[in-house]
């Protein structure tokens, strides 16, 4: 297993960029640090875009319609047939732009064709929790990633960070808590026993 600093993993990615399309993914537990590293790559390799697994979360009707809007963000409230469909088709982009959605946190939210891949964008990276997951339907996720990397971060870090996030975006702390020990929590003790499949492991602060 590589371990990589947060420097040292962008210029892995650096070089990735040079080698032509590269598909990277980047996997890791709630809170842990994933878009902060998507955006440290995508702010140092100029011919880079991300597309995040969020941008897949079911619509808040159809979580409550199947009674997860209590725990949204589970393995089983994300489209996940739509995102493999998404990498499978910039896997295969030919000279046309490809668009995706991203998540609007406040509006709690995708919003559809959000983000466009240009043809000639070197590395696409796609972050999320549950890249590595090796079960149906998250298994057919891995294959369509040329190296997932799994980021990590103390949780006596990760934990107060992500109540923190939850407050931004409108819950009272008594609720941020409740949400992160309650679903967070639970979502992170399933992502952790993924990590052994990864590529790389990338430590953040």
């Amino acid at each position: 297993m590589i371990e990589l600093d947060v420097e040292q993993a962008v210029q892995r990615a650096t070089a990735m960029a040079a080698d032509g399309r590269t598909v990277l993914g980047i996997a890791g537990c709630p809170g842990a640090g994933k878009s902060t590293l998507s955006a440290a790559i995508a702010g140092r390799v100029a011919s880079s875009v991300i597309v995040p697994m969020d941008g897949f979360h079911m619509l808040n009707e159809d979580l409550v319609r199947l009674g997860r809007r209590n725990r949204k963000g589970a393995p089983d409230t994300f489209d996940v047939a739509a995102y493999v469909a998404q990498l499978a088709k910039i896997r295969g982009q030919d000279r046309r732009p490809i668009t995706a959605p991203r998540y609007d946190r406040a509006a709690s939210a995708p919003v559809p064709d959000a983000i466009t891949i240009e043809p000639d964008v070197a590395v696409v990276i796609t972050e999320g929790n549950y890249l590595l997951l090796d079960e149906a339907p998250w298994d057919a996720v891995r294959p369509l990633l040329d190296e997932v990397w799994f980021v990590v971060v103390d949780d006596a870090v990760r934990v107060p960070r992500l109540i923190a996030r939850h407050i931004e975006f409108g819950k009272s702390p008594d609720e941020a808590r409740e949400w992160v020990w309650r679903s967070d929590e639970a979502n992170a003790v399933i992502v952790a026993t993924t990590r052994d499949r990864a590529d790389v492991v990338v430590h953040v602060s």
